[in-house]
């Protein structure tokens, strides 16, 4: 008896079949011809897709994160609108100023530039509105961040000056008592204009001011603008406002404006705590673009910066929105924060966001009452998860609805998969073993192959990171390795998995050798692909557990590939036999997740790319291959993660060779570019970072007759050496690891030193004292310290915590105390006080100190460490800076030495 016909598959070309015979239970023959359709792909069918799926990526990045409004002039405008052309006259006048950092002339001139335009702003008001002008002056204060950047430091501030203006409605009385707070910064670092951070800032804040003074009529709250100096010295400008201004008592909400690169879209990176700020935002912003794995990135530290924000949050406990320009981020803090790289529609695009934002809340009978709305244990639970698609529209949901979410998903995941697993036995068990062990071989073969090339690089080039200014050579100086050694992990556990299907799975069915072979390369393909969602379940599980905001794009990565495959190809039936994955389920899976997330992962790159200026905290202190180990890292994880279902659909189609050429003539071609020096490291538009400083090191024993040593030190974060550097400005500069310099708050390991006229531009008399008035050894050992700055309004001071139990830190000119005694933390066992200040700051201090019981007065650590910082050039300096190669730039941060420092210890035995 004959039985019917099974057809397996059917091929777009070709067949294979077979007949395969077996007795049945009465004794007669049993036939089964079995077709199957020949696996093998067309490899241009696989290379087209390939490149629409590329294009596909750069169009949407491009779309979402470079795509600019058009900027709108004071008459398109309107009275009552936003215009990026006037709020560029702002920007183009503080940046003529020049560099203007806390205690500067120039810093003077922005500020009363500032001032000037807020009052022309009052006069112009609607009559309706009130408009309320204050030139705040901040006593001395002292600010203690309990996280981040700050943590084991106090910041010491004195004398600074902000413009507040506050504009409300004239007959709204009670609109005095709730007030939205809208913050940035004037002040910049030394060796920047600030173009970017943030005088764009606050060009896009004084046209909002003008803006609402035309609109507050309709409101039922009042706007604060404060227009704060000193954010760059420790974000004690916030933190001057919120502990002593008498209107910061009514804010309810802060919104801090802030830059990590120039231009383009400004981004929503912190939010909340309390989710009605974003939730309300993305209800009006006409082009809303924030991104919480932003969020998580600066809360885990991967990002090491500090924002007003975290004042805001910790000491006023506020909740609010945190913006940021992003782009170009390798030009932050140096010379190329310049108005020229500051791209058209980037004012246009955050003030019409935060015009409709703050008209919106404004006016809302809804508002969050009191600064902390809800307990800590609740707020964890409504914190704000939010995402962009293509800059047209914010996606935000609260975490208790992400729990439902990913519990809901997690589970049926995990339900299919045991009742996929139920049904197939051990050899399905066994097949998920295999297929996860290709992503795990893809994983090993990804990173090995990227990181070999990380390793190898800064022996053969000129600069172990010489993609900086042209960041696409990083596509194919590590994308390319890494797409190699994930297509040779993956099919290697292609391999593994189809010799155990062939060998085992597939005996229970006989079948011809020819049929045999096809069907066990089509069910590794299945396995190849379902591992895949296996992959990001288990990264859900993972977020979901540790309530990672960015978990949604686990999410998405596993469901829409996971529909598809359900829809497309699956089946409840073990009998019937594979077919070949189709095509529509790989483009049906796929869109979704490349649509909401190819942006944001092509702009995190770039933004890792653009920090390795600056990656070496401790300049030299690490491998000069460790930052294009993460880089390496980067770029082979996105692949692996995002590649792992396309890939599945390579190893039966005949596009392997062509890939593998494809990525190794890329590779080719990127590392031959780098060798040729056709492209440079570093350009004038994106310079390397270094600091040149004139340091006279003091911390021998000067009173014993030991004379300071002075030297020029040329040092920079950027890694590699700078021999090229020296060449260019020659003027007896020798480089060693031997050229270290322990600056305080950060220690040169690499650097290259100069005796040349080192001692001229300064005298004795600048050089910093630490004396001892006393010292009581009763009950318990107290110390008694004075210290004098020398007209340095700008220091650094490290205690040893090991020896010093507690300090109390007073202003010696009227006794008044700066830092009380309270438990402090540390660092690395130093506590670090970092003084900043205007012109009329102190300069001369009594530190008391509390010594710990039985502390063991270990000479060779000193007691205290002392830098001061004079904003003074030296003959040697002006020379060695008119001859800085033009690729180099001075870099300046909260943490980092001016161009003269003075350095002086007082030993743990005095």
């Amino acid at each position: 008896m004959r039985q019917r016909r099974e057809t397996a598959s059917a091929a777009s070309k070709g067949s294979s079949s077979g007949e395969a015979s077996k007795e049945s239970s009465n004794g007669a023959e049993s036939r089964t011809t079995v077709h199957v359709g020949n696996p093998r792909r067309s490899s241009f069918v696989w290379l087209a897709l390939l490149l629409i799926i590329t294009y596909s990526c750069s169009s949407i990045y491009h779309h979402q994160f470079q795509s600019m409004p058009v900027p709108l002039t004071a008459e398109e405008a309107g009275k009552r609108g936003f215009s990026e052309i006037e709020a560029f006259k702002h920007v183009k006048a503080l940046t003529e100023v020049g560099p203007h950092p806390v205690g500067s002339e120039a810093l003077h001139h922005a500020l009363q530039y500032v001032l000037t335009a807020c009052q022309n702003i009052k006069k112009t008001a609607l009559w309706e509105v009130d408009v309320e002008v204050d030139l705040f002056h901040a006593k001395s204060g002292a600010n203690y961040l309990r996280s981040g950047l700050f943590a084991g430091k106090t910041l010491v501030y004195s004398d600074l000056n902000h413009v507040v203006v506050r504009i409300l409605p004239k007959y709204v009385s009670e609109a005095r008592e709730q007030s939205i707070l809208v913050s940035s910064h004037i002040d910049t670092v030394f060796s920047t204009a600030g173009a970017g951070d943030c005088s764009s800032c606050i060009g896009v804040m004084l046209e909002l001011a003008r803006g609402i003074s035309q609109w507050a009529h309709g409101l039922k709250r009042a706007v604060i603008f404060l227009f704060n100096t000193g954010e760059e010295e420790g974000l004690n400008g916030a933190h001057s406002f919120i502990t002593q201004h008498p209107w910061s008592k009514t804010v309810r909400m802060a919104i801090d404006l802030e830059a990590m690169g120039i231009g383009g879209k400004s981004i929503i990176f912190q939010a909340g705590p309390h989710p009605w700020a974003i939730e309300n935002f993305a209800l009006v912003a006409k082009y809303p673009t924030g991104q919480i794995i932003a969020q998580d990135l600066f809360s885990f530290g991967a990002i090491k910066s500090a924002t007003d924000f975290q004042v805001y949050k910790e000491v006023a406990g506020l909740s609010g929105l945190d913006f940021a320009y992003v782009d170009n981020t390798a030009v932050y803090h140096t010379k190329n924060d310049k108005l020229e790289l500051l791209k058209a529609g980037s004012l246009q695009h955050l003030g019409e966001n935060m015009l409709a934002f703050l008209l919106h809340i404004g006016a809302s009978s809804h508002f969050p009452e009191g600064n902390s709305t809800e307990a800590e244990e609740d707020m964890s639970k409504n914190n704000a998860i939010y995402f962009d698609i293509l800059g047209t529209y914010m996606v935000v949901y609260r975490q208790k609805f992400a729990n439902m979410l990913h519990n809901s998903v997690i589970m049926q995941s995990l339900l299919i998969w045991a009742t996929s697993l139920v049904m197939g036995g051990i050899p399905a068990a066994a097949s998920l073993g295999l297929s996860c062990l290709s992503i795990l071989l893809m994983w090993v073969f990804a990173l090995s192959f990227s990181f070999l090339v990380a390793f190898l690089l800064p022996l053969i080039s000129s600069s172990p990171v010489p993609y900086v200014s042209s960041p696409l050579l990083a596509v194919g100086l590590f994308g390319a390795p890494a797409l190699l050694g994930a297509l040779t992990g993956q099919h290697l556990g292609f391999l593994l998995l189809q010799k155990y299907l062939l060998n085992t799975h597939l005996e229970r069915r006989p079948l011809p050798p020819i049929i045999k072979a096809a069907v066990v390369k089509l069910e590794a393909e299945r396995w190849l692909y379902k591992a895949g969602s296996f992959q990001w379940l288990i990264l859900l599980i993972l977020g979901n557990y540790f309530k990672i905001g960015s978990s949604y794009l686990a999410l998405v990565w596993l469901v829409s590939p996971a529909f598809a495959y359900g829809f497309f190809e699956a089946t409840l039936t073990t009998a019937r036999l594979p077919k070949p994955l189709k095509l529509a389920t790989l483009l049906l899976g796929l869109a979704t997740p490349i649509l909401i997330s190819a942006g944001i992962f092509i702009q995190l790159t770039a933004i890792l790319i653009g920090g390795m200026v600056r990656f070496d905290r401790n300049p030299g202190g690490t491998p000069e291959w460790l930052g294009n180990f993460v880089i390496a890292a980067f770029i082979a994880a996105l692949l692996s993660l995002t590649l792992v279902y396309l890939l599945s659909f390579v190893h039966l189609s005949g596009a392997k060779r062509a890939i593998i050429l494809a990525t190794l003539v890329l590779f080719s071609l990127s590392l031959a570019t780098v060798l040729s020096g056709v492209v440079p490291p570093f350009s004038e538009d994106t310079a390397r970072a270094v600091n040149v400083v004139h340091v006279v090191d003091a911390t021998r024993k000067l009173d014993e007759g030991q004379n300071p040593i002075s030297y020029v030190s040329l040092f920079s974060t950027t890694p590699g050496n700078l021999n090229k550097e020296v060449e260019q400005i020659n003027d007896g500069f020798v480089c060693g690891k031997d050229k270290t310099v322990d600056f305080v708050t950060f220690s040169v390991k690499y650097g290259c030193w100069t005796y040349n006229d080192t001692t001229n531009g300064w005298s004795e008399m600048d050089i910093p004292t630490m004396h001892v008035v006393s010292d009581a050894k009763g009950n318990g050992r107290i110390t008694q310290v004075s210290i004098n700055t020398k007209g340095s309004i700008r220091w650094v001071l490290a205690i040893n915590t090991e020896e010093i139990e507690d300090f109390k830190f007073k202003d010696a000119r009227n006794s008044e105390e700066l830092i009380s005694v309270y438990k402090k933390s540390s660092v690395d066992g130093w506590h670090i006080i970092q003084f900043s200040g205007g012109k009329n700051a102190p300069t001369l201090f009594d530190l008391t100190l509390y010594w710990r019981p039985g502390s063991i007065h270990n000479s060779d650590a000193p007691l205290l460490k002392l830098r001061t910082d004079v904003d003074r050039l030296t003959p040697i300096i002006e020379r060695v800076l008119k001859k800085l190669p033009r690729w180099c730039s001075l870099f300046g941060k909260s943490t980092s030495p001016h161009t003269f420092s003075f350095l002086r210890n007082l030993p743990v035995n005095f």
